[in-house]
């Protein structure tokens, strides 16, 4: 998750459903002869099906730190966000356009927190921030703590929110917190995020603390094995991700991770190498929809660019933060278009873990609510997982492999995970 406050607007990509195409169709006078659909066409239909279809789940949602930072508790006029709003990523209305089923919340915890302590007290804000949704709309959203209740939820239609923590901080230095947010519905714990921490060596972070895993970090990945904690990698040094590989006894996760190939030099993504550990791991990683995430040039263009909005702000007499700035910020990006990826940079990603590690370790982590505003045009938010198949479908891939990578791949994970807790318990 890239916690920067957006700078710059974006223009929605309009995605064709099904319906307005058939309304489309049925509007035609009954004497002309109906067009024929095009290929793009067709498989946009297609993809909308299979996306209703199979259970869609995404390893990475910023939802609760997105509502935290707007008070969620405190405003009533928030309380409808996750239901219908034009702010942030994601809602029921567009989650259910897009076929996604279980998103995971990311419980985040800042790297302050660290530092200034508090890390546990916020994790549990987060998840009672959740817990509240699910009371306030029982029939759209449920918290859920394993596979079998992800399938039951999306049998009667109702969204699964399981939960996961972004940063370990949030366990502080007492073992025992595993055990208690794995309660709390807590399936996979980040190990740490932008900053070392307890745990282990950050991606982000240059200082090299541990070179790795600290002592207390070894015991966490063996305690998150006996209770069941999916593993997360992302964001993590690589020092840290070999180490893991070779301690933990379960399959592992990089719940919001890209492929380095595409980005050289930005170690929060995986290399080739990595990705083919993983694969032997067992374990998945899922593709970071962020724009910076995806291509290297255009992370090296956005900050160009930003800086020259910044300029135009500033000759301008304005904050970013200033109303009067969103006007401009939003004719830079139309007049900028290239500050973006796109859906097909997401299937090339895709197409990376499949060559390296094969079909069964590759899944989706958007990080939607979190990278800001660098999503890519065909997936600026959760309504647009469609947009995603059908280019799969464009490149051949089976409607199996397509429900692999969806949900299939992840929830074995899950499963194996839970699994393994079993026989150590």
């Amino acid at each position: 998750m890239m916690k920067n406050i957006a700078l710059l607007g974006f223009l929605s990509f309009i995605l064709l459903s099904c319906t307005a195409k058939k309304a489309i169709i049925d509007a035609a006078p009954a004497q002309e002869i109906k067009p024929e659909l095009t290929e793009t066409e067709q498989r946009l239909i297609k993809a909308n099906e299979l996306a209703q279809k199979f259970i869609i789940t995404d390893g990475h949602v910023d939802l609760p730190y997105r509502l935290k930072v707007k008070n969620f508790r405190l405003q009533k006029e928030f309380l409808g966000i996750p239901i219908e709003t034009d702010d942030g990523d994601f809602d029921y209305v567009r989650a259910k356009k897009g076929g996604l089923d279980a998103p995971f919340m990311s419980i985040y915890i800042p790297a302050n927190y660290q530092v200034d302590g508090g890390a546990k007290i916020l994790a549990d804000s987060l998840i009672d921030m959740i817990e509240y949704i699910t009371i306030e709309h029982p029939d759209k959203f449920q918290i859920c703590h394993n596979v079998a209740q992800a399938h039951d939820l999306f049998n009667k239609g109702i969204i699964a929110l399981p939960l996961g923590m972004e940063n370990g901080a949030g366990i502080e230095d007492d073992l025992k917190l595993i055990e208690y947010f794995k309660r709390r519905g807590v399936s996979y714990i980040t190990l740490t995020h932008s900053k070392d921490n307890l745990i282990c060596d950050s991606s982000y972070d240059t200082t090299g603390t541990y070179n790795g895993l600290s002592d207390y970090g070894r015991k966490v990945v063996a305690e998150m094995n006996k209770q069941g904690v999916m593993v997360d990698i992302s964001h993590v040094s690589d020092s840290t991700f070999y180490q893991v590989m070779e301690l933990t006894k379960a399959p592992a996760i990089a719940s919001h991770s890209s492929v380095r190939k595409y980005t050289p030099g930005f170690e929060r993504n995986m290399n080739v190498d990595m990705i083919k550990k993983l694969g032997e791991n067992g374990g998945v990683i899922q593709i970071n929809f962020g724009s910076t995430f995806l291509d290297g040039e255009i992370a090296k263009l956005r900050n160009e660019q930003r800086d020259e909005m910044m300029k135009i702000l500033e000759e301008k007499g304005l904050s970013w933060r200033d109303e009067a700035a969103k006007p401009v910020m939003e004719q830079f990006a139309k007049d900028n278009p290239s500050l973006y990826s796109d859906v097909e940079k997401v299937a090339d990603h895709i197409d990376a873990v499949v060559e390296a590690a094969g079909i069964n370790h590759v899944g989706l982590g958007s990080d939607y609510d979190g990278v800001g505003d660098s999503l890519p045009t065909g997936l600026k938010d959760v309504s647009q997982y469609p947009n995603l198949i059908a280019e799969l479908l464009k490149r051949g891939y089976s409607e199996t492999d397509i429900e692999k990578i969806c949900y299939k791949n992840v929830f074995r994970v899950w499963s194996e995970v839970e699994q393994i807790a079993a026989s150590m318990n």
